[in-house]
């Protein structure tokens, strides 16, 4: 893999990787997505099927680098979700804090399956979050508490911005957001992102499949270019948001 904006370059290696995708702060907000060239979030409904051996890379440097894994409930059943895997050669990146960055589920149904592996095999210094609302039903929360830690932010519905602020507040504000596409639409709208980081693949999937932003419509939001690298005909880009300041 090899940089091409902001100026051409050589072959990175994993911790050249992690250099050019470090956090610019403290608090920051990025989501990673990938999609095919003509549009599509997914191919049979996984987004996986626009994946390469060079976006698996870029995904891995990403978590490692991030403090906790943002995802809705819905990417977590469809993509079976399971807890990060630590990566003993890239250690030195997670100096001071746990082996592994946390995910956090975002869900205001509580419609979890409690029993995988998700929230049975997370180490202990990095449980799993569910992150809900006071509408879910309390016997959920109470079943969620067993086994992850459980944030409740919101009335009817989770508030993203408090959910981000508990989040920091427990030490986890570098946060990837890896969908879905409705998750990332209501950060979007909510002007809660700072950086998209948006794998192309050389893919055409045809028509029928969503795009990587669902949901209401929110106003357009310039970004900047701020770097692409590229390997077997795929782009790996880094947009700013217009409203984002390192």
């Amino acid at each position: 893999m090899r940089m091409i904006v902001p100026e051409a370059g050589g072959e990175l290696d994993d911790f050249g990787l992690a250099q050019a995708y470090a956090y610019p702060r403290a608090r920051w907000l990025r989501a990673n997505m990938v999609m095919s060239a003509d549009g599509s979030a997914s191919v049979d409904g996984k987004s996986g099927g626009l994946s390469s051996p060079g976006d698996k890379r870029v995904f891995g440097i990403l978590r490692v680098l991030a403090d906790v894994v943002l995802v809705g409930s819905g990417t977590v059943t469809a993509e079976q979700y399971k807890p990060a895997r630590p990566r003993p050669a890239l250690a030195a990146l997670r100096t001071g804090r746990p082996a592994t960055a946390t995910i956090a589920v975002i869900t205001g149904s509580l419609d979890l399956n409690l029993a995988a592996p998700l929230f049975t095999e997370a180490p202990p210094d990095a449980r799993t979050i569910v992150i809900t609302s006071e509408a879910a039903p309390a016997d959920l929360r109470a079943a969620a508490g067993q086994v992850a830690d459980v944030i409740v932010a919101g009335k009817k519905a989770v508030d993203l911005p408090t959910a981000l602020t508990a989040l920091a507040d427990r030490g986890l504000g570098r946060v990837i957001c890896e969908g879905g596409p409705h998750l990332l639409g209501q950060i979007a709208a909510g002007g809660l992102l700072d950086e998209l980081i948006l794998t192309i693949s050389p893919t055409l999937a045809g028509p029928g499949a969503g795009r990587i932003v669902a949901g209401d419509a929110f106003p357009a939001a310039a970004m900047t270019l701020a770097q692409a690298l590229t390997e077997d005909g795929y782009l790996f880009c880094r947009y700013l948001l217009a409203n984002a300041t390192s």
